[in-house]
Order: structure tokens, then sequence, then C-alpha cells
């Protein structure tokens, strides 16, 4: 008998709990010819704005050791041209459609979330509050709790669909943010985006990136990534998303394990884009193997 492999995110129904994180996986369609979206749990579009966005000058990618750092700088083709170039595709595939999206003041956000709730081919809203506040200094929505707080009580005004908050590791306190998160509305938490870093060329003497900083990601951060969910999920009531170094079906299972309700691949998807799906089946292997019923059950089933 094949196990359940079915979860349920505030409301949106996965087929199984393998998604694509923001920023690796264009907007759905640049990667259809290479993976089978109807096999995945959902996928995530890159990071939306109310204006395109050329990003970050190159170099803006480099490797590093156990992962890599990017300073795309969330390069985009803005709301309108998302609605009028990109939805159209998402009526073509039956799996649950997330929009990322972000802005840099508080009114941007919800003008954001109002514009993509009237969109029915977009299932549910991932805000990534990685962002300076331009109106307070530039202080970074996702490293106070208070700001987070205001932007996820605007957004959760301005939209009726499931909103996932996306929470940043760099912070002190990753579940005081989590709790103000949760508190003013959020109905699901995605867990963790990048943590800044920097790559140096010796004989150059310069950064690698132009950007001198940038997001590191792939498995050097999983360790983090694991103790974060698991603190996050023993703090909170809504489900909790998995993000970081997520390679393989086993590293996806540890996140389930840790108390993700459901897990986002990124990086792995540079190196094969085809991950995602191969890592749904590796999750599905491994439950039958070990003679378990359903992967719900092993949500938060870690013995610490």
């Amino acid at each position: 008998m094949k196990p359940d492999m079915s979860v349920k995110i505030a409301g949106i129904n996965l087929r199984n709990p393998v998604m694509t994180a923001s920023g690796t996986f264009g907007y759905g369609q640049e990667f259809a010819e290479y993976v089978n979206l109807e096999k995945i749990g959902a996928f995530v579009t890159k990071g939306l704005s109310l204006m395109p966005r050329a990003g970050n000058p190159t170099p803006r990618i480099v490797e590093t050791p156990g992962g890599m750092l990017n300073a795309i700088g969330l390069q985009n083709v803005g709301i309108d041209a998302f609605i009028e170039k990109k939805v159209p595709f998402l009526r073509t595939v039956d799996t649950p459609a997330i929009a990322n999206f972000f802005g840099y003041t508080i009114d941007e956000y919800a003008e954001l979330a109002r514009r993509l709730d009237a969109i029915p081919e977009i299932t549910g809203l991932e805000v990534n509050i990685s962002c300076p506040n331009v109106k307070q200094g530039g202080i970074v929505f996702g490293t106070d709790p208070a700001c987070a707080a205001a932007v996820v009580t605007a957004c959760r005004a301005a939209t009726s669909k499931t909103l996932i908050v996306k929470l940043s590791p760099n912070v002190t306190d990753v579940v005081a943010m989590a709790q103000a998160c949760a508190d003013a509305g959020a109905d699901a938490l995605s867990l963790i985006n990048t943590l800044t870093g920097m790559a140096i060329d010796l004989q150059k003497r310069k950064p690698v990136l132009a950007n001198i900083t940038g997001g590191l990601s792939g498995p050097a951060i999983k360790p983090v990534a694991l103790r974060m969910v698991w603190q996050v999920a023993k703090a909170v009531k809504v489900p909790i998303i998995g993000i970081g170094g997520i390679m393989n079906a086993t590293d996806a299972l540890e996140f389930i394990l840790a108390g993700a309700s459901a897990v986002q691949v990124g990086t792995a998807s540079f190196i094969n884009p085809n991950a995602a799906e191969e890592i749904a089946v590796g999750m599905e292997s491994w439950l039958t193997e070990n003679g378990v019923a359903s992967v719900s059950s092993l949500i938060g089933a870690l013995e610490a």
C-alpha cells in the first residue's frame, strides 16, 4: 500500500510536501520542460515587486564550499508584467502556485498583497520580509519584530489568501520574529532565507561579488536551518515550511521530523533541475521501505 504523501499548509492542499524555493525556479514555466510540475506539492515564484527590477551588477553568483552565494538583487518583471505574461501559464498546471513578493514600505507590501489577492490562479502568498524599510532609515523588516508584524498586519488586511511569511536567519532571536508574525496574522511561516556572507578573490584583493555580500544557500546552511525550524516549530502553532540545503529525500525528511509540514527545494535545482520531483519520489520510497503510512505522521516526531 502506497503511503499518504499529502499535507495541508493552512488551507492549501499539497499532494506531497515538496515545494520549490523562491528565486530558484523562475515563475514555474522556465522549469516545466525539466520537471513534471504535477508531481510536486507546489511551486513558488520569483519575488515580485510593484515595478520591474533589473537586479544587481555582475558577478552576482559564486560557488562556495558546500553552497553558493547570490546577490541577484531581487530581479523580477514587476507585478503588471507578471499578470500579463506569467499568469496565463499557471492556468495550465494543476499544482498550487505561491507568489513571493516584497516591498520597501508597508504600503508597497499591502498593495502587492491586494493585487495578488485578485488573481485566482495564485493559491497563496509568501511575504519576503528580508528587505529594508526605506521610511525607517533602512532597517530590515525581517530583523525587527515590530516592523515585521506591521507588514504582516497590512498584508493580512489586503488578502484572504493563505499568507506565508518567509523569515530571515540574520537575526538574534528567530523565535521572537516567528511569534510576532504569527500573532500578526501569518497563516504559515517559511524558514530560512539565505545567510549573509561574502567571498574574496585573493589575487585581486577584491570581493568576488560586485555587491560585496550575498546570500549563502546550499548544504552549508542546513544545520542552521534545521535548528531554527525546530526552535520555531516548538514555539508557534502555525505550519512551518523548512528551507535550507535540502539536496535529497533524507534532508527533506529531517526537516519534517524537526517540525516542518513541508519543505522548499532551492539550490539543488541549480545542480539538477528535476531535484524537487526526485526528492518527492525519494521521500515516498523511504516511507514505503520503512512502513510509514503517512508523511504527516512524521511532522515534529523528532525524539529530543
